[in-house]
């Protein structure tokens, strides 16, 4: 029987640490706080924030939302990024995406002052993962390796494959793997027999955004598989991008969506707030 890898719990856990570690820093007088940027009113990014603010709420980290609307001019966000990096109350920096079409998503991310990208999207932040430097790293990636850490399974030597190669999962993930000593490999769209390839993997990772594309004959016995997909079905159930109830009986570990990666992604936003605070005030 597989082991269900319970992100819900563990993320409850890094919760219940840092709120610890909050009490503890409020005491010195660090103050963590952080600022949420949203463009529009996209219904599932209002839900993300909200939940969120629920989260800085119970660690006791401080929550500040900039609302602007659908409207918004690139110059306009690009001077709120601008005060935000300025305000030395302010640690950490989140632009909520989607943001409206006609926003450079890419600039505005790179405005963020890389010492407060909580999200590490910022190029800074992307090629001190990628030389093994320490930086911010995205957070789906940093909870996958948090849930492996946590579960005390094996990277080292292991061989590692990663379907999907955007850049907020896929390839931060793949150079996390990498530099925890594992053999990786990133498969995507134009990857061809990806079954073979799949087939190797002690740990796959699924991080494509396609409902149960992970069949059984993919994956090997006694593989861990990690499922990042979150997908809504024909009747509005949440699914991931492997098809658990086929795929769980192969493998050694599992994540179940939902309940799985999706929890340990704001609990990892939390814990870069948290750094970021300790950083900017040691500076």
């Amino acid at each position: 029987m597989a082991v269900i890898i319970n992100g819900k719990e563990l993320a409850a856990k890094v919760r219940e640490n840092l709120k610890i570690e909050v009490d503890e820093l409020k005491k010195q007088g660090i103050n963590p706080k952080l600022a949420v940027i949203m463009v529009g009113d996209d219904p599932s990014s209002a839900i993300y924030v909200r939940n969120k603010s629920r989260a800085c709420d119970e660690i006791g980290i401080e929550f500040e939302e900039f609302l602007l609307n659908e409207q918004t001019t690139m110059e306009e966000l690009l001077s709120l990024i601008e005060k935000l990096n300025g305000l030395k109350d302010i640690n950490g920096i989140l632009l909520q995406s989607p943001i409206p079409a006609h926003l450079d998503i890419r600039e505005a991310f790179n405005k963020i002052d890389y010492r407060k990208d909580v999200d590490g999207f910022h190029p800074i932040n992307v090629g001190k993962l990628s030389i093994g430097e320490d930086g911010f790293v995205s957070c789906t990636p940093l909870g996958v390796m948090k849930m492996l850490e946590e579960y005390n399974i094996e990277v080292q030597g292991k061989n590692a494959v990663v379907i999907g190669r955007s850049n907020i999962v896929g390839k931060p993930l793949a150079q996390l793997l990498l530099n925890a000593n594992a053999t990786v490999t990133t498969c995507h769209s134009k990857t061809q027999n990806i079954a073979e390839i799949t087939k190797n993997a002690d740990i796959l990772v699924a991080a494509l955004g396609k409902p149960k594309f992970v069949t059984e004959d993919m994956v090997k016995d006694g593989a861990v598989v990690i499922d990042v997909g979150i997908n809504r079905n024909e009747a509005g159930k949440l699914v991931g991008d492997v098809d658990f109830a086929n795929v769980e009986p192969k493998t050694s570990y599992i994540t179940p969506v939902p309940g799985g990666v999706g929890p340990m992604t704001i609990a990892m936003l939390m814990t870069n707030v948290v750094k970021a605070a300790k950083l900017q005030h040691n500076n």
